[in-house]
């Protein structure tokens, strides 16, 4: 099965850990290692280096050869512009095209998955993305969803619904696909919690090239049309000048919007498992997935906390000091030239201060 791991995104939320120089997915936010060097290594020695690819933007092309040097150089896409995931998965599909086989496209497995998660059980996860891989090939589904168990009502990410129990792998069951949903109120989140009906979408899913590509060939043809054209460049001399110049005018939209939406329910299946998943695309999100209880505090680098709760603090600073006293809720992150201070109810406002400050003479994101 090739893999491709998608590590493009900007990480604006999680700021100041998360810069334009060196976003989130190369950072070592959880322990000691990139969260883009976990993702490679829950799979390579599985899958072996030259089936993983990575989708990325072209300015940290040479930042991902430095960093994962045992990848071929073919298997790093780079993006010129950011055109959202519906642009980033097709043009992803279109390398993995040119390097199958014609008569492998609807037979072979693909599994996407993201750079900038964190896991810590990862023999689960490798055990549901082998089974999700045989139930594909054995052409059980055109498309296998890939969920977490949810711990609780997490309003803050998307949920898979479950269909009925259709058959066990590796002996865990797999269930029809009903619905995807994004962010639903607490209240929905709660309810199908409490029912077991839903999983949480962790956005990993195991397809086939030729399946995906039909998908894009039906939904959106102006995007393929434009796909199809970056294609047939692939290898060629003339591949950078096509890919300028096409890329940029496709539509910029979401993977979901574009194709999952409107996946057959009947082509498609979903597997879960207790994997440790959680994408800590925030800095509160960041502290409930390393210590999810509301009395504890996570902590980095040379840190005093007293009489507070329910807090983060990250220093970057080997040669500071940083003290919290009688907090609650707050995230405290000092680097060498930014501090944040932000309740957990305001995490929001972290973005929209970085996309208003872009370009000032305050410029926090570079």
């Amino acid at each position: 099965m090739k893999i491709i791991i998608f590590a493009g995104g900007s990480g604006r939320r999680l700021w100041p850990i998360s810069r334009k120089k060196s976003p989130k997915q190369f950072e070592p936010i959880i322990g000691e290692k990139s969260t883009l060097r976990l993702a490679v290594d829950r799979v390579a020695n599985v899958y072996g280096a030259e089936n993983i690819f990575i989708s990325t933007n072209e300015a940290y092309v040479d930042m991902i050869r430095d960093h994962l040097p045992e990848l071929p150089n073919a298997n790093i896409i780079g993006e010129p512009t950011r055109r959202d995931l519906a642009a980033a998965v097709g043009l992803a599909m279109a390398h993995l095209a040119k390097a199958t086989p014609a008569d492998a496209l609807d037979s072979e497995p693909v599994a996407i998955l993201w750079g900038d998660n964190y896991m810590d059980q990862v023999d689960v996860f490798r055990r549901v993305l082998d089974g999700a891989e045989k139930l594909v090939a054995n052409q059980k589904a055109k498309i296998l969803f890939i969920g977490e168990t949810p711990r609780f009502a997490n309003d803050q990410l998307g949920w898979i619904g479950l269909g009925e129990e259709k058959g066990t792998v590796n002996g865990r069951p797999y269930y029809g696909f009903q619905s995807l949903s994004y962010r639903p109120p607490l209240a929905a989140c709660q309810k199908m919690f409490a029912e077991n009906t839903h999983v949480w979408n962790t956005g990993y899913f195991v397809t086939t090239i030729g399946f995906v590509r039909k998908q894009y060939q039906q939904l959106q043809p102006t995007m393929w049309a434009g796909l199809k054209e970056i294609e047939d460049t692939i290898g060629q001399p003339n591949y950078r000048e096509t890919l300028h110049r096409v890329y940029p005018n496709l539509e910029s939209m979401s993977f979901d919007d574009a194709i999952l939406h409107h996946v057959n329910p009947a082509e498609a299946l979903v597997l879960h498992g207790e994997m440790g998943w959680s994408d800590p695309g925030t800095l509160y999100a960041l502290k409930e997935a390393i210590d999810p209880d509301l009395k504890a505090n996570v902590t980095k680098g040379q840190v005093v906390v007293e009489e507070s709760s329910d807090c983060l603090v990250y220093n970057y600073e080997s040669d500071k000091l940083v003290t919290v006293i009688g907090l609650e809720g707050m995230i405290v992150v000092n680097t060498e030239d930014a501090i944040l201070v932000v309740h957990k109810d305001n995490i929001p406002l972290v973005k929209k201060m970085v996309d208003g400050l872009e370009g000032t003479d305050l410029e926090p994101y570079s």
